[in-house]
């Protein structure tokens, strides 16, 4: 199965992240930031996490390795045939191209169909746990593609809580008669001004590029994906009942979220729902409310899927 990640990085100007300062005390994390906006102008925040929030959720992201967890299951599938009376059946479970093999005789009637499909199950619980564990999901490429993926969805569950003091700083900046946007767009900058970091070849990297929000914020640092999940959980702290989207191209992940539209704004209407795009990856300074070419083009062509944020 293959290891699915995701990115790109449009042409336009690059966003500029003038200084960052974090201090680390026994109690919270104290973090500081000025950057250019994409108008040119400088800004600046400055908030604190407790230290509990590094708990919330992994601050780094498990390498995938097919080969650990064929062994977690494999042990897994041995424990159950352990179970299996050697009167009633013969089990047994070996490797085969990399795959996992099992073989049962036994000489009573749909014994051996019985005891294969108790196993098929033990097979398929043991390794969605151990993806569980490990912060990764199952996903299925735009090619039909089995692959996996780091949970966004789930990091963004379990850390935007812990994340809304950023949110509050964010909403003390902006004057508070201003719709959403304001926020939406100074928020999206400074995501954007975060130093990029990409990877040579992001199959290869089994997830270690990935950087979980609070991980991201810690090391000043991020790819396509972890920017995206950190904006995500953001938004999900400043908006908390309205509906957001994370928007999956073939090499690129972008977010939508349901407010309302201006005639400029790229949008995309999934279920009955108009969301507004955008793309906090940088380092180009794309303004709230649009996006790249690249990615008009794969969204017009239907070259895209779509996970609701919760």
């Amino acid at each position: 199965m293959a290891l699915f990640l995701l990115c790109f990085t449009p042409v336009a100007t690059y966003a500029s992240q003038l200084t960052f300062n974090k201090t680390v005390t026994p109690d919270d994390i104290q973090f500081k930031y000025r950057w250019l906006d994409n108008e040119g102008t400088e800004q600046t925040i400055a908030f604190s996490l407790p230290n509990s929030a590094l708990k919330v959720a992994p601050t780094t992201q498990a390498n995938y390795k097919p080969e650990i967890a064929q062994r977690y299951v494999t042990v897994s599938l041995l424990k159950e045939a352990k179970k299996v009376d050697p009167r009633e059946a013969v089990v047994s479970v070996t490797h085969e191209n990399d795959a996992i093999n099992i073989k049962v005789k036994s000489t009573k009637p749909n014994k051996a169909d019985q005891i294969l499909s108790q196993l098929k199950d033990v097979q398929r619980t043991a390794y969605t746990d151990y993806l569980d564990k490990h912060y990764y999901t199952r996903f299925t490429t735009l090619f039909n593609q089995q692959a996996v993926k780091p949970d966004h969805l789930r990091y963004v569950a379990q850390t935007f809580e812990s994340l809304r003091p950023i949110s509050e700083a964010f909403y003390d900046k902006v004057d508070r008669i201003e719709n959403n946007r304001a926020y939406l767009q100074l928020m999206t900058s400074w995501v954007q001004s975060i130093p990029y970091d990409s990877l040579e070849d992001r199959v290869a990297s089994n997830g270690s590029g990935f950087a979980p929000p609070l991980g991201l914020l810690m090391q000043n640092r991020g790819d396509c994906d972890s920017k995206a999940v950190l904006t995500g959980a953001l938004v999900r702290a400043f908006l908390p009942s309205t509906s957001i989207i994370m928007v999956f191209l073939p090499h690129h992940a972008l977010l939508g979220v349901a407010i309302n539209a201006i005639s400029e704004d790229e949008k995309l209407e999934v279920e009955g729902k108009t969301y507004v795009l955008f793309d906090p990856t940088g380092p180009a300074l794309i303004p709230f409310g649009d996006i790249s070419e690249d990615t008009k083009r794969y969204i017009s062509t239907g070259r895209y899927q779509v996970e609701h944020i919760d």
